[in-house]
């Protein structure tokens, strides 16, 4: 056999197996790829990380939020990928990209919001704007590292941290990098992908209503929406979530004289504000944690026999939650789970006089509470707060809308302002639905039996405009850890999330087509 047969037969064998090698790949790709991405490109992801979080993100702040969105379309449009800028005046814009796969017989959505919430830099470390990188968290004692150096090897428990690095940004840069790693070999995605990140939901999500509606066109294909946000499970295993819940509130303030007064003049005798509000507050709960207004947990919706089963599988992590809390005790006697599917009243904040080296020793004329209010599947937002309104009444209050006129604090004893604020309901998709068994099946290859699939997640998300209003499943995709300080000063995110993420995210791109 001469070497040029020899090789031509090589050749010939050689081509046979790359063709049979690609209609795998085209089949369902081993997840592997992800992770020699990652070994190659470690560094570079980073330094892509890095630069989308020296962004400001703040959704009133237009001038950077735009910013944002240019570089978020500037990296999918490198990547191929067909994008759009949808705009509405005034209003933080919609990043909108489409990944078509030539054989693909379904559509898939990943929601991430590029915006996050306001900071106060006097409580961070460094400029929340100024990524730095510490060798672990700085609850446990973390230094602070220079960044990697391409080929340099990255310790998985090291920490970003940046606003937004942790909520929402991760997600953003594991999509880029699951594309990166996929076009390195060739690999075709298994389905038509649309890429939808907004830059407004830290704000409420004011107008994300109106921009789906504009442009349902190019929604109408899509057959499940995946909402890459919020923390994996705090076991540190990763999670599917099948429903977020909903959210509203008010604020509400009660009276006593028309000016602050002396506390010694008048003090025992003149109604104080803020004892006022406590009382009226704290009738709202029983010394459990329950809430006592009637009729707050009569809409809750049952959860199905599957999603019982779903439940008793979550693991239990209340006892580590408290020692990592320090919490000697917790509202109710059910587990936090079990908690998550009521909805719940919170004290954001209350205020009223100095306190401190600020305090004087006045009775304030007023005294204000900022009201949180979580809802479950069957709450009605505005329901929810007819019904604290209600209960108001009961403790004998007179419920204004503006502060009241002289005339109207001489004819009622107890008067509470209520400002009633804006809010959406919880929604939740079957656990039954094919689209996502499909997924559940892909990450579970992925990460194994520690999956969990869990109902709701206790944070909200405006998951209801695309259940509800578009009329398709959603289930959440998290990736960050759990104690990300998420919304809080230091907020950051662990690599080995990171990488996780990449390669969640790169595994539902190339699951087995239908």
């Amino acid at each position: 056999m001469t070497a040029f047969f020899y090789l031509t037969i090589m050749k010939s064998i050689l081509t046979v197996c790359s063709l049979l090698l690609v209609a795998s790949a085209a089949a369902q790709t081993d997840v592997t790829l992800f992770d020699r991405h990652i070994d190659a490109q470690g560094a570079y992801i980073v330094e892509e990380f890095v630069s989308l979080l020296k962004i400001p993100n703040v959704a009133y702040d237009l001038p950077n939020i735009n910013k944002n969105a240019q570089y978020i379309m500037g990296e999918l449009t490198d990547r191929g990928i067909s994008t759009q800028l949808l705009e509405h005046p005034g209003t933080p814009p919609i990043v909108y990209g489409y990944l078509e796969s030539k054989k693909a017989t379904r559509t898939l959505a990943f929601y991430v919001h590029y915006d996050g919430q306001p900071v106060d830099k006097t409580r961070w470390k460094h400029d929340p704007w100024t990524p730095k990188m510490y060798d672990k968290s700085l609850a446990d004692g973390g230094v602070e590292i220079p960044f990697p150096k391409e080929g340099e090897k990255i310790d998985p428990v090291s920490r970003i941290y940046a606003r937004s690095a942790g909520d929402d940004k991760g997600p953003i840069i594991g999509i880029l990098a699951a594309i990166d790693a996929m076009q390195a070999e060739g690999i075709e995605p298994t389905s038509n992908f649309v890429f939808f990140f907004e830059g407004q939901e830290e704000a409420g999500s004011e107008h994300l209503r109106s921009y789906l509606e504009d442009h349902s066109k190019l929604l109408e294909a899509i057959d499940l929406w995946m909402f890459c946000d919020g923390p994996i499970h705090q076991s540190r295993k990763p999670q599917l979530v099948f429903g977020v819940r909903g959210v509203t509130g008010f604020e509400v303030t009660t009276y006593g004289s028309n000016r602050s007064l002396h506390s010694g003049h008048y003090g025992n005798w003149a109604p104080v504000p803020g004892q006022m509000l406590s009382s009226l507050i704290a009738s709202m709960k029983d010394e459990n944690g329950n809430v006592s207004i009637e009729g707050f947990y009569d809409d809750v919706d049952p959860l199905s026999t599957y999603e019982i089963e779903s439940m008793a599988n979550i693991p239990q992590i209340d006892a580590q939650l408290k020692k990592e809390l320090g919490l000697n005790d917790t509202e109710g006697s059910e587990t936090l789970y079990e908690r998550l599917l009521y909805p719940s009243l919170t004290i954001k904040g209350i205020n009223s006089g100095k306190v401190g080296t600020k305090a004087r020793n006045v009775i304030p004329a007023s005294a204000t509470a900022s009201i949180g209010i979580r809802l479950v599947k069957g709450n009605d937002p505005d329901k929810m707060i007819d019904l604290a309104e209600k209960h108001m009444v009961k403790q004998g209050y007179h419920i204004v809308r503006e502060d009241p006129d002289e005339a109207t604090r001489l004819a009622y004893p107890k008067i509470a302002k209520v400002v009633r604020g804006h809010g959406y309901p919880a929604a939740r998709t079957s656990m039954n639905n094919p689209h996502a068994q499909h997924i559940v099946s892909r990450v579970q290859e992925v990460v194994g039996e520690d999956l969990i699939l869990l109902p709701t997640l206790g944070g909200s998300l405006p998951l209801y405009l695309f259940t509800d209003v578009l009329k398709k499943p959603a289930l959440v995709v998290p990736i960050a850890n759990h104690d990300n300080n998420q919304h809080a000063a230091n907020e950051n995110i662990r690599i080995e999330n990171l990488w996780y993420g990449i390669k969640l995210i790169g595994a539902i791109m190339t699951m087995a087509p239908e």
